[in-house]
């Protein structure tokens, strides 16, 4: 079954755009039976093709570059819970007085339980991100509490200075979400590779042959090129769209960060 769903997540793509393959296929196959081929395959059309190769190009380099920071996030988030969650468990244990562990640390753990789950959830867009940074900033109460506590000034701050690492880290994986990689540019290249893609349909490939077969097989493979490029852009362009794919495909990997959840169970 896991091999299944590797081969799956592999080829998913390919998957996607299938039904448009078969579909510049199908329209191949007619025009050469009825003969309606009134295009000429020239220097200007290969220009054409070089021209959205070079702006696919253009597109993944700058995607890649927002991916690859992204690859990051999850173990920069899940090293600040960690850390926010190592300084509430030694207050909670430090004895103070008479008695062992400040209350508004114990609290504060289990406080620090429900935000990490809220973060999972926040992932998957099932609240909104307005709700989770009011989860994040809603941990000075209980800075407050350790403050009238006595607990020493440093180990607050470094704390207040985790919180503001996980508030910059919510805003960043939100940016990224909300911000497609420049617009006009998906446009131009999605109609330069309709553009082309009515071209091939139309261009008669092998003007000397007549090969049904050769004219096919390199209108598909251009077609496949182009359309397998856009669409994998579009899938990297946002890294964390849990709630459409999940935890599969190109969206970034979780598992340092569900390995946390885990543990806080």
């Amino acid at each position: 079954m896991n091999y299944i769903k590797k081969i799956i997540l592999k080829w998913g793509i390919l998957i996607k755009i299938m039904p448009l393959l078969i579909l510049i296929l199908v329209a191949k196959i007619l025009v050469d039976y009825y003969n309606l081929e009134f295009l000429e395959l020239n220097s200007l059309f290969t220009s054409l093709v070089a021209a959205t190769i070079f702006l696919i190009g253009f597109l993944i380099s700058g995607v890649l570059s927002d991916y690859k920071e992204s690859e990051r996030i999850p173990s920069d988030l899940t090293a600040s819970l960690k850390n926010l969650q190592d300084d509430a468990l030694m207050l909670s244990k430090v004895k103070h007085g008479d008695s062992i562990g400040y209350l508004s640390a114990i609290r504060f753990l289990e406080y620090q339980k429900i935000v990490a789950f809220k973060i999972k959830d926040w992932l998957y867009s099932e609240i909104t991100s307005e709700e989770m940074i009011k989860l994040i900033g809603d941990m000075n109460t209980y800075f407050i509490e350790l403050d009238a506590e006595g607990v020493q000034a440093n180990y607050i701050i470094k704390m207040k200075n985790e919180q503001n690492n996980l508030r910059k880290i919510i805003l960043r994986i939100d940016t990224i979400r909300k911000t497609d990689f420049i617009s006009s540019a998906y446009a131009i290249v999605e109609s330069m590779a309709f553009i082309i893609s009515i071209g091939l349909v139309f261009i008669n490939i092998d003007l000397d042959k007549q090969n049904l077969f050769s004219e096919v097989f390199f209108t598909l493979l251009v077609s496949f090129l182009i359309f397998y490029m856009i669409a994998l852009i579009k899938d990297i362009d946002d890294p964390f769209d849990y709630q459409n794919n999940g935890e599969s495909g190109s969206e970034i990997n979780l598992d340092v960060f569900n390995d946390h959840l885990k543990s806080l169970k």
